[in-house]
Order: structure tokens, then C-alpha cells, then sequence
């Protein structure tokens, strides 16, 4: 079945570009590709590929820098990095530049090609141009990234998706529990002063001020609600 999605492949590594432009034309994607990360840019951009996977060290222009430059831009479509970088140092740079996923090389095709169909699901064909509003600032969820005043501030990877599960739950009260299991999972490590954390650093990007919070606010002995009047 033939899919209106254009996923552009940046790789250099020229085997494995085959591999994955290959793959995906038989899920049929449409692929435009290139090896060089000077060239990435204009082509991403002029094609207007829905969904990008981009290699991190290139010829001419790293991956890195190449995303950097397309979320300046105002590109907010998804951008898969392929890396063989593991270390949890590279994935929070990656992420800080805009990265909306990380695949780590060597990586299996069929996960790759599951990410993918996952991602239009749930981004593409849904939420590709969802933006969230409240007072003056708006959520991008697929850039992880809040819009105040023309000022484009960052989110972490749990901050965006704690953000986010207030925003589609707004002005109604959220437990702790409630919003642990959404973020975390079963992890058992977590625990609430973990999430209060992550509620202080949310509250300083959200909120005018952040001791007095207008959005954000705490239910005593319970947990949280997001308020948009």
C-alpha cells in the first residue's frame, strides 16, 4: 500500500543507506536520501519530508548541527537520529538540539520500521500539527518545546511528556500516582520527590512566577491540576 509519507534518510554510510531507503520504499514510504550533511538542509526542506533519519557524524555538516539549524528554522516535523553514539551524554545533547527520537546503532530493521509505523500513527496522522495553548505560551509536544513571546523554550524528555499529559487532562486533579505511572512506567525507582523535581524545573518554564503558580498547582495530599480558564 502506498503511504503519502516522505521519510528522508541522511547517511553516509552508503550500505546502510541502501539498507534502510530500500526497506522503507517496500512499507511504501516515499525516500529521498543523501550522504552529505551539507546538502541535508535544502533537501529535507525542499522535499518537505514529513519524517527524518539522520545520521549524526557527516561529511561537511554534522547531524547535529543539521538539526539544529532546521528548528531554528521552524522545522517542527519529526527527526530520528541513527547513531552509534550510546552514551546518555550524546542522547541529552541530541534531544537538547531538537531530536524527536534516538535510534543507536547497530539497530534492527524490523524496530526501526515499527518505530516508524508508530510514529505516524500517533504524531503523524494525529498530532502533527497539534499545538497547546494556555495564557501566552504555546506547547509544541513534537519539538519538545514551549513558544513564549517569540522565545522558544526547551523541554526535557519528561518534562514535555508530563506537560503534555496535563495539558490533555487540564482542570482536572491528577495524583501523584496517577501521573508516575504515565510518565515512568512500573518503574519502581521513582518516587514522588522524583516527580516534585521535575514539577519545580516545570513550574520555572511555564510559569510568570514560579512560587505563586497561576497554571500548575498543587492539590495538598494529593497531587496536581492544570488550570486553563
Amino acid at each position: 500500500m502506498k503511504k503519502q509519507i516522505k521519510i528522508a534518510v541522511i547517511e553516509d554510510d552508503e550500505n546502510l543507506r541502501f539498507l534502510v531507503s530500500h526497506r522503507l520504499k517496500n512499507e511504501g514510504y516515499q525516500v529521498i536520501e543523501t550522504a552529505d550533511g551539507g546538502q541535508a538542509e535544502s533537501l529535507i526542506l525542499s522535499e518537505q519530508a514529513d519524517i527524518v533519519l539522520l545520521d549524526w557524524m557527516l561529511p561537511n555538516k554534522q547531524g547535529i548541527d543539521v538539526c539544529k539549524s532546521l528548528r531554528e528554522g521552524g522545522f517542527d516535523n519529526l527527526i530520528i537520529m541513527m547513531t552509534a553514539k550510546a552514551q546518555e551524554v550524546d542522547k541529552i545533547d541530541a534531544y537538547s538540539a531538537g531530536i524527536s527520537d534516538y535510534v543507536t546503532k547497530p539497530f534492527n530493521m524490523d524496530l526501526l520500521v515499527t518505530m516508524i509505523e508508530n510514529k505516524v500513527k500517533y504524531f503523524i496522522n494525529n498530532e502533527k500539527t497539534e499545538v497547546h495553548k494556555f495564557g501566552e505560551i504555546e506547547h509544541h509536544p513534537n519539538i519538545h518545546s514551549l513558544l513564549y513571546q517569540g522565545k522558544k523554550i526547551e523541554l526535557t524528555i519528561l518534562e514535555n511528556r508530563i506537560l503534555l499529559y496535563f495539558l490533555k487532562n487540564r482542570n482536572k486533579v491528577v495524583t501523584r500516582e496517577e501521573l508516575m505511572l504515565e510518565v515512568w512506567g512500573y518503574q519502581t525507582d521513582v518516587n514522588t520527590r522524583t516527580l516534585d523535581m521535575h514539577i519545580v524545573r516545570l513550574r520555572k518554564k511555564v510559569e510568570k512566577d514560579p512560587e505563586q503558580p497561576v497554571f500548575l498547582q498543587t492539590v495538598r495530599g494529593v497531587g496536581y491540576q492544570f488550570i486553563i480558564e
